[in-house]
C-alpha cells in the first residue's frame, strides 16, 4: 500500500512540474543513435518528443521520403524516451537500426528529459520554441498531419 502511495505522489509531482507555455526549457545533453552528444540551445525551434515506439514510428512515417538533414534544416530535433526498452534489445537491435534513419534521434535512455514535458504516451509531442522558451505545444497522432506541420516550418 505504501509503495502505491509513493508512486501516486511521484506521478502527481511529475504532472505538476510539467513545462508550461512561457517557461524556459531547462538545459540538457543527450546522445543520439551514433553516440554523438547534443546540448539543448536557443537555436532550436521545434522539439519533437515520443514516449513510445508507436510515437517514434509515427514520426518515421511523417518523415518517410524526406532527405537527410530535413529536421535539422527546420531547426527541429527528435527525442525518444527509450528508458523502458530492455538494455540488451536497445544495444543489439533497436539503436543499430536507428542508424539507418535519415534523421537524428536523441535518446533519453534514463527518462531524464522527456518526463518534464508531460509527453503523452501515444503520438508525438511538438514543442514550439523561441530562444529556448516554450511558445506552443501540440500532440500529433496522425503522420500526415505531422508531415504537413513540418512542411510549414521554413528551412
Amino acid at each position: 500500500m505504501k509503495r502505491w502511495m509513493l508512486l501516486g505522489l511521484a506521478l502527481l509531482a511529475a504532472t505538476v512540474q510539467a513545462l508550461e507555455t512561457g517557461e524556459r526549457l531547462a538545459p540538457w545533453t543527450l546522445s543520439d543513435q551514433f553516440d554523438q552528444p547534443y546540448t539543448l540551445d536557443d537555436q532550436l525551434h521545434v522539439l519533437l518528443v515520443a514516449r513510445s515506439m508507436d510515437g517514434a514510428k509515427l514520426l518515421g512515417a511523417a518523415l518517410e521520403g524526406r532527405p537527410k538533414g530535413y529536421l535539422e534544416a527546420r531547426q527541429a530535433l527528435f527525442v525518444a524516451d527509450i528508458s523502458r526498452m530492455p538494455g540488451l534489445i536497445g544495444k543489439l537491435f533497436a539503436i543499430p537500426a536507428m542508424r539507418d534513419y535519415s534523421y537524428r534521434v536523441l535518446l533519453d535512455r534514463e527518462a531524464q528529459v522527456v518526463p518534464q514535458y508531460a509527453a503523452p504516451q501515444e503520438g508525438v509531442l511538438w514543442l514550439q520554441l523561441d530562444q529556448g522558451v516554450l511558445r506552443e505545444r501540440k500532440v500529433f497522432t496522425d503522420a500526415a498531419a505531422l508531415r504537413a506541420a513540418l512542411e510549414q516550418v521554413a528551412p
